[in-house]
């Protein structure tokens, strides 16, 4: 009777079968492939969605701006139809001034923009290297 209940007992210990190391490596790649899936759609369906609130905003474009030092600025704001000369420092932004929309002055401005000091080194100098034919 002894005999009957060890044997029985051994039987199970060598049915037990080993996993082999490549079973686990394609789980592992299959859950990270589903991860990264999962994250896609996410980030799909967060940029279709949009921001939640567009109705606060305004129309603001910078019109243009002057260095005064390391960190100071003069800047011109368009909101609207009005234009808002700030002084911006590290630590605070100032109105400084208010103007309406100047349509001739920004015309004029894109027009007559001096050319790159570095861009016309730059070609003279390339002119001087290509052989003329």
């Amino acid at each position: 009777m002894l005999l009957a209940v060890s044997a029985s007992a051994a039987v199970p210990a060598k049915e037990v079968s080993s996993v082999a190391p490549t079973t686990g490596l394609l789980q592992i790649f299959m859950g990270l492939i589903a991860v990264l899936a999962l994250m896609a759609v996410a980030a799909w369906f967060l940029k279709k969605i949009g921001p939640v609130s567009k109705g606060n905003m305004l129309p603001v474009k910078i019109v243009g701006g002057v260095s005064l030092g390391h960190r100071e600025r003069v800047m011109v704001v368009e909101v609207a139809d009005q234009w808002i000369v700030l002084g911006v420092t590290a630590s605070q932004i100032n109105t400084l001034s208010t103007m309406p929309k100047q349509e001739k002055l920004s015309q004029e401005h894109l027009t007559t923009l001096p050319e790159n000091q570095f861009s016309m080194w730059l070609k003279r100098h390339m002119d001087k290297r290509t052989p003329q034919s």
